[in-house]
C-alpha cells in the first residue's frame, strides 16, 4: 500500500505489477478516480510493437490503483487496423457527453509517412466497451498530432492539438464531440522541432485558461513552456519554463500528458507527466535539441557533434514499458503589477501526500 506519491519512482498497481497508462489522463467518476493511457507493457524494445491497447485504473486515494484491465484493447489480427499493436497509437483522451450520455475517446494515430490522424470512438461507459465511429479522421484537414480535449462548464468542447511540426491548432467540437465544426484558432507558430509546441495539457483556474506545452523532441525530454489567456480561443501569452530549478532543462526528465484538479480539494492541480526514458537520463537537453533541429533543418547552419547525431541515430528502439510517472503539484504565482499574468511552477518534490493540500 502506498501512502504518497513518489515522483520518478517505479510505481506498481495492487496486483504488483508496473502500472501501464501513459501520456494519461485522470478522470473522476461517481467518487472513483481512474487513470488510463497508453499500455505499454509490450514495448519493450526487441520489436517495432508499439503499443497494447488503452488500459485504466481505479483508485479512491489517488496513490493505490487497481487494475480495470484494457478498456480499449488491441486489434492484433487487422493491420490495417489503428489499434493494431504495430500501429503508432499515442494518447487518448476520454471525455464525457452529458448530453448524448456517451464517453467520447479519440487517439492520435502516427503513419510511417510522417502523417497523424485519429481515431474517433463512443462507449456508453466508461470503461467500455468502445465502438470506432471514425477512423483516419484529419480534423480540419490536417495532420494533427499531440493533443487535449477539454469540455467546458456549459458543455462545448474543445480539441487542442499540435498541427504536425508547425503550430498549435484550438479547434471547436461538434456536439456530439466526434468531430470538429470548422471554427479554430492558431498558437505558437514555429519553424519546426525542436521549438514547435506537443502534448498540450489544459486547466482553468480563476477564470483563466492555462496550457502546458512540451518541445518535440521525440522521447527526449525538453523545457516546458506555459501560456495563459482570458479566453478558450485566446489570445494566449507565454510565461515561460515552470521549472526553474531543473539544471537539466528537461522539465525533470519528464513530458507533462494532462493536468488534473483535485475535487475536493482547493487549489490542487496535478501535472501528470512520463518519464519516458528513465535509463537514459544522462542525456543533454542542449545536445540533442541541436540534433533534431539540424535534422529537420539541414539548411541552417547549426554546430551538431556529429557523435551525438551517430549515437541518436544507432540508439537501439526505446524500452518504453519500464518508463514511469512524475506527478508534481503546481504551484501558482498570484499576478501582481509587474507581473499581471502571475506565474504556474511545477516544482520537484522527491515525495509528497495529498493530505498536505487544503
Amino acid at each position: 500500500m502506498y501512502d504518497s506519491i513518489r515522483p520518478g519512482q517505479v510505481w506498481l498497481d495492487t496486483e504488483g505489477k508496473r502500472i501501464q497508462a501513459h501520456g494519461g489522463s485522470v478522470i473522476y467518476i461517481d467518487g472513483t478516480y481512474y487513470f488510463y493511457g497508453e499500455n505499454k507493457e509490450k514495448t519493450d524494445g526487441s520489436s517495432t510493437l508499439w503499443h497494447w491497447g488503452v488500459r485504466a485504473y481505479k483508485s479512491k486515494d489517488l496513490y493505490n490503483w487497481e487494475d480495470c484491465g484494457l478498456i480499449i484493447p488491441p486489434e492484433p489480427d487487422d493491420p490495417e487496423s489503428s489499434l493494431y499493436p504495430h500501429a503508432m497509437m499515442d494518447r487518448p483522451h476520454i471525455i464525457y457527453n452529458a448530453r448524448t450520455k456517451k464517453y467520447v475517446a479519440w487517439l492520435k494515430i502516427m503513419h510511417m509517412d510522417g502523417t497523424q490522424d485519429e481515431t474517433v470512438l463512443t462507449a456508453d461507459n466508461f470503461l467500455g466497451p468502445y465502438t470506432k465511429v471514425r477512423e483516419g479522421l484529419r480534423p480540419l484537414n490536417m495532420s494533427a498530432g499531440d493533443f487535449d480535449l477539454v469540455v467546458a462548464p456549459d458543455g462545448k468542447a474543445y480539441y487542442m492539438f499540435e498541427r504536425v511540426h508547425s503550430e498549435t491548432i484550438i479547434a471547436d467540437l461538434t456536439d456530439d464531440y466526434t468531430d470538429v465544426t470548422g471554427y479554430y484558432s492558431t498558437h505558437f507558430p514555429h519553424s519546426g522541432p525542436p521549438f514547435v509546441r506537443e502534448a498540450t495539457a489544459h486547466f482553468m483556474r480563476n477564470y483563466k485558461h492555462y496550457l502546458i506545452t512540451s518541445g518535440t523532441t521525440g522521447y527526449f525530454p525538453n523545457p516546458s513552456e506555459v501560456a495563459v489567456a482570458d479566453t478558450w480561443h485566446g489570445p494566449y501569452t507565454v510565461l515561460g519554463d515552470p521549472c526553474p530549478g531543473d539544471e537539466s532543462q528537461t522539465s525533470w526528465h519528464s513530458q507533462v500528458s494532462s493536468v488534473f484538479k483535485v475535487p475536493g480539494k482547493k487549489d490542487l492541480y496535478i501535472a501528470v507527466a512520463d518519464r519516458w526514458l528513465p535509463n537514459d537520463m544522462d542525456w543533454e537537453y542542449p545536445v540533442y535539441a541541436r540534433a533534431f533541429e539540424k535534422d529537420f533543418h539541414p539548411e541552417r547552419s547549426i554546430e551538431c557533434d556529429p557523435e551525438v547525431v551517430e549515437r541518436m541515430r544507432s540508439r537501439p528502439r526505446d524500452n518504453t514499458s519500464v518508463a514511469n510517472y512524475v506527478w508534481l503539484p503546481l504551484r501558482f504565482e498570484e499576478p501582481t503589477p509587474e507581473h499581471p499574468n502571475g506565474m504556474v511552477y511545477m516544482d520537484w518534490h522527491d515525495e509528497w501526500r495529498i493530505e498536505d493540500y487544503e
